[in-house]
């Protein structure tokens, strides 16, 4: 897959000086974890918890009002989550659903087993909103189930009540599944909507530590689902492919959870801070158009006359010249005058010079 050959820890983060490529907020410090971790030489490194750690599994549940550890499976990261989902559901020959653009693993894994992946294409002319009629007209007895992202990536957009009510109904109609990745539902701008899962009991939630927190190397994430003959197919699943997690990661994952107030209070005005400095940057552009991305630290921009402008040429010369990277269209299967921009994983300077070098590489490329 493309997007991974070219990922910015492949490429060679000393490459790269003003890195816009990245979904996630900033890596975190373990230091800045504020953990006490002296007693850790105490903990039995045994094969934990098949499921997860159970105090953790605990933690997350009560983000819902009508959760329990048991509804929880905790996995490497959410990728590990979306893997197990496609292979548990999937097989050669059976149809799914997509909304694109999306992450690779949601189309990627479905493809290598065979699957037939039906797409739902969002449409900048629409504001990146679900056409739920479309899904209504693609989905039939045969589909297995239907993947979407809240708020999505690349483009930040939302799903509302309405629509997240309207596509459980449609899974529920035809005795299939809806996955919705909201690995980014705490970073909503807004009121949050309820875990997905809450919505019925044929809808599957992944989510991680990963984006939201900045704690993508403790490779923490989860399956959520009130569906019990469901969730012990997808424990079976993880069973098969490594037994269980990372007692250490599980652990660090557990006592970050406990006291996440205090951090993520930081982390959100981060955010909005940096936010303001991309809207205001956008709102000076003659050569970009966005659709205001309404949660998570990513957007989905593109250039308004791309036959003016050399598209090689200018990644070339934001990479080479400049030291900038961002996420090119075709990592989404769009075209490439997209680009997708995160702003929360640099610094409010790095954003600032990184975001002058996209405009200064668009100037330097443009056609004679």
């Amino acid at each position: 897959m493309p997007i991974e050959i070219e990922s910015p820890e492949q490429l060679g983060y000393d490459t790269i000086r003003y890195n816009l490529s990245e979904s996630s907020y900033t890596d975190t410090l373990l230091k800045d974890m504020r953990i006490d971790l002296r007693d850790l030489g105490e903990l039995t490194l045994c094969y934990g918890d098949h499921a997860g750690h159970p105090g953790l599994r605990e933690l997350i549940a009560t983000q819902s009002s009508s959760l329990s550890a048991a509804d929880v499976l905790l996995t490497i990261g959410a990728a590990a989550g979306l893997f197990i989902i496609a292979t548990s559901l999937l097989e050669k020959d059976d149809e799914m659903i997509v909304v694109r653009p999306n992450y690779a693993t949601n189309i990627a894994t479905p493809l290598a087993i065979g699957a037939i992946v039906n797409y739902i294409d969002l449409r900048f002319e629409d504001g990146f909103r679900i056409d739920i009629e479309a899904v209504r007209q693609v989905v039939t007895n045969k589909t297995k189930y239907i993947s979407v992202t809240h708020p999505h990536n690349p483009t930040g957009a939302c799903l509302t009540d309405a629509e997240m009510r309207a596509l459980a109904g449609i899974a529920e109609r035809y005795d299939t599944w809806l996955l919705v990745d909201e690995t980014y539902r705490d970073m909503v701008f807004g009121d949050k909507l309820p875990v997905a899962c809450e919505y019925s009991d044929r809808v599957i939630s992944v989510s991680s530590f990963s984006k939201t927190y900045g704690l993508p190397g403790i490779r923490m994430g989860w399956i959520a689902c009130r569906n019990a003959s469901m969730m012990e197919t997808f424990l079976a699943a993880k069973e098969q492919i490594h037994i269980c997690g990372s007692l250490l990661d599980e652990e660090l994952a557990y006592r970050w959870l406990q006291q996440k107030d205090r951090p993520f209070e930081k982390i959100q005005k981060d955010i909005a801070d940096k936010f303001q400095i991309l809207k205001q940057w956008m709102s000076a552009q003659d050569d970009l158009e966005w659709i205001e991305p309404r949660g998570g630290v990513v957007c989905f921009p593109r250039m308004k006359r791309p036959a003016e402008i050399n598209i090689d040429r200018f990644y070339e010369t934001l990479l080479h010249k400049y030291g900038t990277y961002t996420g090119p269209g075709h990592w989404f299967d769009s075209p490439r005058h997209y680009m997708r921009i995160g702003y929360g994983w640099p610094t409010r300077q790095q954003l600032r010079e990184g975001l002058d070098a996209i405009t200064n590489s668009i100037r330097e490329s443009k056609r004679a």
